[in-house]
C-alpha cells in the first residue's frame, strides 16, 4: 500500500511540473495591446476609434482583463474581469457583449477566452503573441446572424 501511495505522489508531482513551468508571470500576453482599427473587417465609418486590451497578473493564478473601447461616435466603454486561468467562470463588468468569462492559458503565448451573455455563448477568442512579443492576433469564433459559425481575426500591437 505504501508503494502505491509513493507512486501516486510521484505521478502527481510530475503532472504539476509542466503547470509550474507555464506560470502566467512568464507570459508575453501580459501588458496592453491596441487593435489595428484599419484592419477590422467592418466598414470604416463603423469602426471604433480605439480598442485596447490589458492583461495583468492578479496573483493566485488569476488574471485581470481590461477592455477599453472608444467607438466611432467617441463614446468610451471600459469592461473588466478577474478570472482564474483554470477555465472556471468569472463575472465580467460593464461589457455589452458578455457577463461571464472563462480563461485557459495552454501555452505562455496563448490565451483561450470563452464569453457568455445571459447564459448564451457569445464568442470564444484565442489570443496568440508572435515570437517577437510585439504583435498579438485575436481569433474570435461565434455564431453569425444566420446561426452559422463564423470566425474573424483582429490584429494588435503592444502598447506596453
Amino acid at each position: 500500500m505504501k508503494a502505491l501511495h509513493a507512486i501516486l505522489l510521484v505521478a502527481g508531482v510530475i503532472q504539476t511540473v509542466p503547470a509550474l513551468a507555464q506560470s502566467s508571470t512568464a507570459s508575453p500576453l501580459l501588458g496592453s495591446w491596441a487593435v489595428d482599427v484599419t484592419r477590422l473587417p467592418i466598414p470604416a465609418a463603423a469602426r471604433p476609434k480605439s480598442v485596447t486590451i490589458t492583461f495583468s497578473d492578479s496573483g493566485g493564478g488569476t488574471w485581470k482583463t481590461h477592455v477599453d473601447i472608444v467607438d466611432a461616435s467617441g463614446s468610451a466603454s471600459h469592461a473588466v474581469s478577474n478570472a482564474a486561468l483554470d477555465g472556471t467562470a468569472a463575472p465580467v463588468k460593464n461589457s455589452i457583449e458578455a457577463d461571464t468569462v472563462a480563461l485557459k492559458l495552454p501555452a505562455p503565448n496563448v490565451l483561450v477566452m470563452d464569453l457568455v451573455k445571459k447564459g448564451i455563448p457569445a464568442s470564444t477568442r484565442v489570443y496568440t503573441v508572435a515570437a517577437d512579443g510585439k504583435t498579438l492576433t485575436e481569433t474570435a469564433a461565434y455564431a453569425g446572424g444566420n446561426g452559422l459559425p463564423m470566425m474573424r481575426t483582429n490584429y494588435f500591437t503592444r502598447v506596453r
